[in-house]
């Protein structure tokens, strides 16, 4: 039985090690660490095995990365939060970025559509 115990002990640490990958490719550069989040679908949960060691692993991962992690399972996704106080001009650069990518979007939807 103890070969079993560390069979899933690895197993486990491998799945810590492969969400820490995903969540830190996850993150933005220019917000230094901050604002991340992993969206896991439903395949993904399938493939990683029972909600509550992912949501557990998950979590471990997110204290790796020095995160203030939480996990909410919608509509069968499973979201991984980093719920940290942002610093103003992390949050103020963020705020830039979402208002220029709306302004962008809001020229292009008044485009003129060729068909």
């Amino acid at each position: 039985m103890p070969a079993k115990d560390e069979l899933a002990r690895r197993r486990y640490e491998r799945l810590i090690d492969r969400l820490e990958s995903m969540m830190l490719a996850a993150l933005r550069p220019e917000y230094e660490g901050y604002y991340g989040q992993l969206i896991l679908g439903s395949d993904d949960l399938a493939e990683m095995g029972e909600l509550k060691d992912v949501r557990r692993a998950a979590r471990e991962a997110g204290r790796r990365l020095g995160w203030k992690t939480t996990t909410r399972l919608v509509g069968g996704r499973l979201f991984v939060l980093d719920e940290r106080e942002v610093p103003e001009r992390i949050e103020r650069l963020a705020g830039d970025a979402a208002a220029a990518a709306m302004d962008r979007f809001w020229e292009e939807s008044r485009r003129p559509r060729l068909t």
